[in-house]
C-alpha cells in the first residue's frame, strides 16, 4: 500500500466502481477507486483501457481516487524512473497489481455494455452532513498557520477550534428508470481517515458509508467521489478513536440517503448529456528540479506519501509540456466537474459560486501528479499542505484552474 505492506485483507476491502453513459455522442466514463492516488502515466493507462473498453476516447474519461491511506497508489512515470536509476525500496510503485486492477476494470465494461439499461430519468438532490467535516489548516492573528487538524486530532484544545471553511454538502446525482435508481453518484470533500497503518486495506469511513447505502438499494450501482477537500479532514470530530470510524460512516450515509429522499426527479433525453473538456498545463513549484530530486532519491531511503519519486515523477511530466484534463459532465442542469490533485476546498466554494443557478459538484483527486493545490494566499500562509513536501505546483496555479473552471461551466 501507499505506506506499509499488506498483513491481511479486512471484512470490507477496496473497490474500483464507475458508469459508461451511452446514447449521447461518444460514451462518457466516470470511473473511483478506492485508492490513494492515481498520477501521472499511471492516470493516462487507466483512462485509456477503459476508453478502448467503452468504445470512446480518453478525452470523455475521468478517473479518481478517493484517496484512503490504507491502499495502494498508482504512478508508472515514477516506477519507469525508478527501474531507470536502478533504486532499490520503493515497492510501492511496483505496478503489477495496479496493471491487473486496470485491465479487469476494462473487462468489466466490456461485460456491461451488452448489459446497459435505458434511464428514463435524472435526478438531483444534497444535504448537509453534520459533525463530518472540518478545516484542516487553522490560521493564528497573524495568518499563518497555528494548528494542522489532522484526521485524528488528539489535542483536545484543536478540535474544540472552530469547524471552520468546509463544504458540509453531500450532492446526489442519480440515474433512473421505471423500477428505481439505476446508479447514484454521490460527492462529499473531506480526507477520508479515521484511522490508518494497521496494516488492513480500507476504505474507511467513505466506503462504508457507500456500503451502507447499497444494502437499501441492493439493485442500485452507489459510486462516491471525494470533493476538493485537500484541507479539509475529519479532525474536529475524531481523536483517532477506533469506534468512530463507524460514526463518522454512519454521518455520511445518513446525508447520502436524505440528499436521496429529496432527489427531484426529471426527464431525461439525449440532448440533457454533454461532455466538457479543457487541457491546462500547472506550473511547476518553483523548488523542484529534476537533478536535485535525482541525487536525493538515490541518497535517501525509501519514505512515504508524498516522496522525491513522486515529485520527480511531476517534473518529468511538466519538462515534457503534458497537460491535464479538467472535464466538466453536463446532465440537464446538473454539472459534476472532474478536476486534479489534492485541491483545497475553496476550489469548490468557488465553481458553486460560479454558477448558482446550476447544481454544480467537484470530483477532485483526478490525476494526482501535482499533489496538494492551494489557494495563491495559501503558499504564504504555511502550513504542511502548501509546503515543499507537499505541493508539486506554484502559486499561480489557481487563477490557471479557477480560469477553466469558469469556462466549463460557461460562467464567462
Amino acid at each position: 500500500m501507499a505506506y506499509d505492506p499488506v498483513k491481511r485483507l479486512d471484512d470490507l476491502t477496496l473497490r474500483c466502481r464507475g458508469i459508461v453513459i451511452t446514447g449521447a455522442d461518444d460514451p462518457i466514463v466516470l470511473c473511483a477507486v478506492d485508492w490513494i492516488g492515481i498520477a501521472n502515466e499511471g492516470h493516462d493507462a487507466f483512462r485509456t483501457a477503459l476508453a478502448a473498453a467503452a468504445h470512446t476516447s480518453p478525452a470523455r474519461v475521468a478517473v479518481h481516487a478517493l484517496h484512503q491511506h490504507d491502499a495502494p497508489g498508482c504512478d508508472f512515470t515514477a516506477e519507469k524512473l525508478i527501474h531507470e536509476l536502478g533504486i532499490q525500496g520503493y515497492s510501492r510503485f511496483e505496478g503489477a497489481f495496479q496493471r491487473s486492477v486496470i485491465q479487469r476494470a476494462a473487462e468489466a465494461i466490456t461485460r456491461a455494455l451488452p448489459t446497459a439499461r435505458e434511464a428514463t430519468h435524472w435526478g438531483w438532490g444534497e444535504a448537509t452532513v453534520h459533525e463530518v467535516a472540518s478545516q484542516r489548516r487553522i490560521l493564528g492573528p497573524d495568518g499563518r498557520v497555528k494548528f494542522t487538524r489532522t484526521s485524528s486530532t488528539k489535542d483536545p484544545s484543536v478540535r474544540a477550534e472552530p469547524e471552520g471553511l468546509i463544504d458540509p454538502i453531500v450532492t446526489s446525482l442519480s440515474f433512473w428508470d421505471a423500477a428505481g435508481p439505476i446508479a447514484v453518484l454521490t460527492t462529499y470533500a473531506c480526507h477520508p481517515q479515521s484511522y490508518y497503518r494497521l496494516g488492513y486495506p480500507s476504505p474507511d469511513f467513505p466506503g462504508i458509508a457507500r456500503f451502507i447505502r447499497s444494502q437499501s438499494w441492493p439493485h442500485t450501482l452507489h459510486v462516491h467521489f471525494n470533493g476538493a477537500g485537500g484541507n479539509v479532514t475529519a479532525g474536529k470530530y475524531n481523536d483517532g478513536a477506533w469506534a468512530n470510524r463507524m460514526l463518522l460512516a454512519n454521518r455520511l450515509a445518513d446525508g447520502m440517503k436524505e440528499a436521496l429522499d429529496h432527489t427531484v426527479k426529471l426527464p431525461l433525453t439525449p440532448a440533457d448529456i454533454g461532455w466538457g473538456s479543457i487541457p491546462v498545463q500547472l506550473p511547476l513549484a518553483p523548488h523542484l528540479n529534476a537533478a536535485d530530486l535525482t541525487e536525493k532519491l538515490r541518497a535517501s531511503p525509501p519514505k512515504g506519501y508524498i516522496s522525491y519519486a513522486d515529485q520527480l515523477a511531476w517534473v518529468k511530466r511538466c519538462e515534457q509540456g503534458r497537460s491535464i484534463d479538467l472535464t466538466c459532465l453536463r446532465i440537464g442542469s446538473a454539472r459534476m466537474l472532474h478536476l486534479p490533485g489534492e485541491l483545497f476546498v475553496e476550489f469548490q466554494l468557488a465553481a458553486k459560486a460560479m454558477r448558482p443557478d446550476l447544481h454544480v459538484c467537484v470530483a477532485a483527486y483526478g490525476d494526482y501528479g501535482p499533489g496538494y493545490i492551494g489557494t495563491t494566499c495559501s503558499y504564504q500562509e504555511g502550513g504542511y499542505e502548501t509546503g515543499p513536501t507537499s505541493s508539486s505546483v506554484a502559486p499561480t496555479a489557481e487563477p490557471i484552474l479557477l480560469n477553466a473552471i469558469r469556462s466549463l461551466l460557461g460562467a464567462q
